[in-house]
């Protein structure tokens, strides 16, 4: 979105019409709003499924413009090179929706922040992670 945030990661053998259209579908089912402009990479089958599933909405696709959503995805690449890659599709669809949520709660716009204001701000959000994972009453490992 406008934020930086990734708004859904949905895994797919093949680029074409089809896929692209499971893909807006899915992505306007999730967010339960119709969005004011797409961005999408030169590929043709995104064009074509943006004029059957939502013509109203604009659609731009140029070079420059998508950079932030490849940018997005850096995260899930380099999380990607660590597994040494998936088993199966499946699998990483399973990884990618638990990850592309949770993500963004470790990266604050650290761009925007003093160095002071980023180390406390990453204070709470750790604490608020354990408090929700319950990580504060397991033991350490030696």
């Amino acid at each position: 979105d406008q934020d930086g945030n990734v708004l859904d990661i949905l895994v797919q053998g093949k680029r074409d019409k089809a896929a692209a259209r499971r893909f807006f579908r899915k992505l306007l089912k999730k967010t339960c709003a119709v969005p004011r402009v797409v961005v999408t990479d030169k590929l043709r089958s995104y064009g074509a499924a943006h004029r059957e599933i939502m013509p109203s909405v604009e659609h731009r696709s140029h070079k420059g413009l998508n950079n932030r959503a490849e940018n997005s995805h850096q995260p899930t690449r380099q999380r990607e090179r660590a597994m040494k890659g998936f088993r199966s599709a499946g699998g990483a669809q399973r990884f990618l929706s638990a990850f592309s949520g949770i993500s963004p709660h470790f990266r604050p716009r650290r761009h925007l922040m003093t160095a002071p204001d980023y180390r406390a701000e990453m204070t709470v959000r750790f604490t608020i992670w354990e408090q929700i994972t319950g990580a504060t009453g397991l033991p350490t490992t030696p």
